[in-house]
């Protein structure tokens, strides 16, 4: 498998950009940089392009609705040149309280959005003069306005990743994509994502082999049952955040994507109990069973055997996000992650 992680500028900036500068030099093959609701993806790639030399850089994600197809599209070509072609775009719907409550754009059709922005950036990546007449997007728009290209030079061959859950827009993923930024992700319920997946591919006469799996998972070692019994603790707390806080009170995709893998119920109830703003009671919820089947936390052997379990489950690249409170400790737990792969 290859490795990657996902970080953010959101805090630390000086710290991360340290953590991604280390992390190269322990061979961690690519860095996802996330927005969220935080700091942009683009001026934080760009900085990493002049400061890294070998490892792989791309968005993850920059958001639907948060920019236009081609804007998107001159962030890609811009940051492919800046980075010597090690640039790869992440793409991703978001959710309804970022896109709606924070940037004030529909969120409608995410399906269809995600379709037409990546048919309009193909062309902008091609050199084609711009023109698309869709459900969600007419360029150039009516009157006098004619057909551009870019005046950057071409590049067909940046790939485009998707992070997506729902089973549409994951048949979409496979349909389309270069590779599958995926999360939530357990693999014993692997078929809840591959299934839909799959089906895309078959629609567009591809194979797993044509896409690049790339899961996330927190990854920390514990040296005894005590240790473990905390880490797995302390994460109980951020998982019911993503069941019951991440969203909109009606729209919560991980809370989805953790039901169809198997704990419906469970899931149900962390959401409610978030939502009433009772959030110990929601994190009380969380089992460790989810807890230890969606991370890549435990001793080293546990860790080795789960990442086997990943490996022949049908994941590529890893995406790796360290534990530890201080930049030494976290890299010190990327590292012997990195030894274990």
């Amino acid at each position: 498998m290859r490795t990657a992680t996902t970080v953010e500028f959101s805090k630390d900036t000086r710290s991360t950009v340290d953590f991604v500068l280390e992390a190269e030099k322990l061979g961690l093959d690519a860095c996802w940089v996330a927005e969220a609701w935080g700091s942009d993806a683009p001026s934080a790639l760009g900085y990493l392009a002049a400061r890294t030399d070998r490892i792989r850089l791309g968005s993850g994600i920059i958001q639907l609705g948060t920019r236009t197809p081609v804007a998107i599209a001159q962030a890609a070509l811009t940051l492919a040149d800046l980075s010597g072609g090690r640039f790869a775009l992440g793409l991703g719907p978001s959710g309804p309280q970022v896109v709606e409550g924070l940037h004030g754009v529909p969120f409608a059709k995410p399906l269809t959005r995600m379709r037409e922005t990546v048919e309009i950036i193909r062309q902008a990546f091609a050199g084609e003069k711009i023109s698309f007449s869709g459900k969600a997007f007419e360029i150039p728009l009516p009157g006098e306005a004619r057909p551009m290209r870019l005046s950057t030079a071409p590049n067909p061959d940046i790939p485009i990743y998707f992070a997506t859950l729902s089973p549409k827009l994951l048949e979409l993923t496979g349909e389309v994509a270069d590779g599958w930024l995926g999360t939530s992700f357990v693999p014993e319920g692997a078929d809840a994502y591959f299934t839909h997946l799959d089906a895309g591919l078959a629609k567009a006469g591809r194979q797993r082999t044509d896409i690049d799996v790339c899961q996330g998972a927190e990854v920390a070692f514990a040296d005894n049952e005590d240790e473990l019994r905390t880490l797995v603790g302390s994460r109980k707390k951020e998982l019911a955040f993503s069941l019951g806080g991440m969203g909109s009170a009606g729209t919560n995709f991980y809370n989805n994507a953790y039901s169809r893998q198997g704990w419906a119920d469970v899931a149900a109830e962390v959401r409610e109990r978030w939502q009433a703003g009772d959030r110990d009671g929601a994190a009380a919820l969380v089992t460790d069973e989810m807890v230890l089947g969606t991370t890549l936390i435990g001793t080293e052997e546990m860790v080795r055997e789960r990442l086997r379990v990943w490996r022949a489950t049908g994941i590529d690249t890893v995406r790796l996000y360290p534990a530890g409170e201080t930049l030494d400790a976290r890299l010190t737990t990327l590292g012997r992650a990195l030894e274990l792969i």
